[in-house]
């Protein structure tokens, strides 16, 4: 059974998987190929949706982690977080409305939405796992 603990793991995981079907979603729609690009948005949100619950669940059972990184670093970390904090908050409304647009067949308003949005949501993917990676496994808190 998976632990509250393990759910970083999760999270990571899910991040990455969400960047690569956004990858992918992009070279197929430049490749004209609509149907992959809906396919592969689609389970982009689908993950990230994913994510969002066990992100919450993680945080409501365990609360914030803390970064054990010291001199130089730990300015770069946080600044990291703080980008990919205000990122995430500005996809929550984003996401949905590019969608939206995409499924009512709005395709020039979504095309113009989404040249901001697919990059952002590409920035938060790549530095949550950036994140995870330098909090947990490179510069992990050691309590004492």
């Amino acid at each position: 059974m998976i632990e509250i603990q393990d759910l970083t793991h999760v999270n990571a995981t899910l991040n990455g998987i969400s960047v690569l079907f956004l990858l992918a979603g992009y070279r197929y729609i430049r490749a004209g190929e609509r149907e992959r690009h809906r396919f592969c948005m689609l389970m982009a949100i689908f993950v990230s949706c994913l994510f969002l619950v066990t992100y919450v669940t993680y945080k409501a059972n365990s609360g914030f982690a803390k970064f054990g990184g010291e001199g130089w670093i730990r300015p770069v970390y946080f600044s990291i977080l703080a980008l990919h904090v205000v990122g995430a908050a500005l996809l929550v409304p984003l996401v949905p409305w590019t969608l939206f647009r995409a499924l009512k067949g709005r395709f020039d308003k979504h095309k113009k939405l989404a040249r901001f949005t697919w990059p952002l949501w590409i920035y938060v993917g790549i530095s949550g796992v950036v994140v995870y990676v330098m909090a947990v496994h490179l510069y992990p808190h050691v309590p004492g």
